[in-house]
């Protein structure tokens, strides 16, 4: 599960032996369990993401979370289970918290631990680096190599999910920069990530504020067109963003209301989208009605 691609975006407000024998075998079991942690908790991210059905996973995920946290209990230096705990914890403050702002920021902050958490295990220089200035963040993160994508991509989400639940907190929301440099580093080593996820996090940062007052809508556009072409149409949730964020900054109705009917029309079940996609369809119908007084 992305993150989050289920994750609202910013808004405009804002806008997870003494003996060598025994020390091998040890060495080789803690491998094996491991391996099966990581592997159940991306199991069952990958289920989540394959459902059709919102409030079933509205319902059921609080005990998937109760889940991943046993798993890291038992085994807390397992990059990927924290990585796959950030990124459900993050759709669920995201998506399934409603009009409880307390609960949703205690799991987005959660989401975020868990990513810091694995960044701090896996890059030890980019952790000492999460809480300086955003150009020596830069500077570190430009050293970090291709192979910790995903690495990237899940502090990002998450911290970008931490920044819309604590959006009244100007400190939260001047870390910005810090996670347009990650998504950025993302793109540059791979732009079709996780279904170009990353494409559409960038589209939505800079489609925040008109050209005037420092905004970039043009390149916001971009970053959703290249979304869309990353996951070859598959990604709904880019092209309703695309009419949110950027056809309505630039008060393009006709765009706005082709996107959004193409969202409608469109089969929401794809592998690895379709909880994503159910979502972007009631983004869509929401978006769609309420453009007739928008515009």
């Amino acid at each position: 599960m992305a993150s989050n691609p289920l994750l609202p975006p910013l808004r405009r407000a804002a806008a997870g032996s003494a003996l060598a024998m025994l020390a091998l075998a040890a060495t080789g079991c803690a491998s094996i369990v491991g391996s099966a942690t990581e592997r159940l908790a991306n199991n069952l991210g990958s289920a989540v993401m394959n459902s059709d059905d919102p409030l079933t996973v509205r319902d059921g995920l609080p005990a998937y979370l109760l889940l991943l946290d046993g798993l890291i209990e038992g085994d807390p230096d397992n990059v990927g289970t924290l990585l796959a705990a950030a990124r459900l914890n993050g759709a669920y403050a995201g998506n399934f918290t409603g009009t409880d702002g307390v609960r949703g920021k205690r799991l987005a902050a959660k989401a975020l631990d868990y990513a810091r958490r694995a960044t701090c295990i896996d890059e030890p220089a980019l952790c000492a680096a999460l809480d300086g200035n955003p150009d020596d963040f830069a500077a570190v993160l430009e050293r970090v190599g291709d192979p910790r994508v995903g690495l990237m991509y899940g502090l990002a989400a998450a911290w970008a999910g931490h920044i819309q639940a604590h959006r009244d907190d100007w400190g939260a929301v001047a870390d910005l920069p810090k996670v347009e440099a990650l998504l950025l580093r993302v793109v540059d080593i791979d732009a079709a990530h996780d279904g170009g996820l990353a494409l559409v996090y960038l589209g939505v940062l800079n489609s925040l504020r008109p050209q005037a007052v420092g905004g970039k809508p043009e390149q916001g556009r971009a970053y959703f067109q290249q979304a869309i072409e990353a996951s070859q149409g598959r990604n709904l949730y880019a092209m309703t963003l695309k009419a949110e964020f950027y056809a309505r900054l630039v008060f393009d109705r006709e765009l706005h209301d082709r996107l959004l009917n193409e969202v409608l029309a469109a089969d929401p079940r794809a592998p690895g989208f379709t909880l994503m996609n159910t979502l972007a369809q009631q983004r869509a119908k929401t978006l769609l009605d309420s453009g007739k007084d928008y515009f």
